[in-house]
C-alpha cells in the first residue's frame, strides 16, 4: 500500500512519519485491495481555539469508493490518533457489510451484525460531531457580527454529479465517508433521494432512513419499512 503525508502550514518530521507507519498495518488488517493511504496535515495560522488548530484528514484509495476520516487536536500525534480510530471504525463497518452482502442468502440486519463491535475510543457519534460543528460556525457567524455591525448572510452551493445506486449501496457511501446524509439517485426509482443516520432505538445500534422527491406524490407521505440488504419491504403504510 503506497502511502503520501502531505503538510499545509506544517512540518511533517521524520517522528511523525515513523509514528504513521507503526499503525498503518492495520488498514491492510480490515480492508483488501487499497491502493493508496493519503494523509494531509493542516494548521490553521490564525485559529481561535488551539485545542483544535491542527487537522488530519485520512484518505484511502482503491477499488471502489474512496473512505476518508478527520479529527482535530491540538498537536498532530493526537488528532492523528483520533482520525485514525475513526477510519478503523469504517472500515470493519464496511468489511462486515460485506460479509452480511455475500456471506448469508438471508441478511442479518446491520445493527445485529454490528452490536458486539467496540466503539472506537477518542470517537464523537455522528450526531454530536455534526452538532458541534454547526456550534462552530454560529460561533464564527457571531464574531462577523461583532466586527460588522450586521450578521453575514451566507449561501454555500457545492454540486455534484448525480451517481444512480441503490438505498444500500448509498448508506454505505455514507457510511465510509462519514456524513450524516448522502445524495444519490435510485436506482429502484430514478428518483433523487437523499439517505441519513438516525438514533437508534433500545438495542439498535444502526438505523437508517431515506427522503425521495417525486413531482407527482400527492400531500400525503408513504412510508416504507425494509432491512438492510433485504429487497422486500417489512411493512408498508400509505
Amino acid at each position: 500500500m503506497e502511502m503520501t503525508i502531505n503538510g499545509r502550514n506544517v512540518s511533517v518530521t521524520d517522528r511523525f512519519r515513523e509514528y504513521v507507519d507503526e499503525k498503518i498495518d492495520k488498514v491492510d488488517q480490515l480492508a483488501t485491495k487499497i491502493q493508496r493511504l493519503d494523509i494531509k496535515v493542516t494548521k490553521e495560522q490564525h485559529a481561535r481555539n488551539a485545542d483544535t488548530a491542527l487537522t488530519v484528514e485520512l484518505t484511502v484509495l482503491g477499488r471502489g469508493p474512496a473512505i476518508r476520516a478527520e479529527a482535530k487536536a491540538a498537536d498532530k500525534f493526537a488528532a492523528f490518533d483520533t482520525a485514525f480510530a475513526k477510519l478503523l471504525e469504517r472500515l470493519r463497518k464496511a468489511r462486515d457489510r460485506r460479509k452480511i452482502h455475500h456471506g448469508r442468502q438471508t441478511p442479518t440486519a446491520v445493527h445485529q451484525a454490528t452490536s458486539n463491535l467496540e466503539p472506537a475510543n477518542s470517537t464523537l457519534p455522528l450526531h454530536e460531531s455534526t452538532r458541534l460543528a454547526q456550534q462552530e460556525e454560529e460561533a464564527r457567524l457571531a464574531a462577523d457580527a461583532d466586527q460588522n455591525g450586521a450578521p453575514p448572510i451566507e449561501i454555500r452551493r457545492k454540486v455534484f454529479p448525480a451517481e444512480t445506486m441503490s438505498v444500500d449501496d448509498a448508506v454505505d457511501r455514507m457510511e465510509m465517508i462519514g456524513h450524516p446524509f448522502y445524495l444519490f439517485v435510485d436506482a429502484a426509482t430514478g428518483a433523487h433521494s437523499v439517505v441519513y443516520a438516525r438514533k437508534g432505538k433500545g438495542t439498535q445500534q444502526y438505523s437508517y432512513g431515506t427522503i425521495t422527491l417525486d413531482p407527482d406524490a400527492t400531500d400525503e407521505a408513504t412510508l416504507e419499512t425494509r432491512r438492510y440488504r433485504d429487497p422486500e419491504p417489512a411493512t408498508a403504510n400509505a
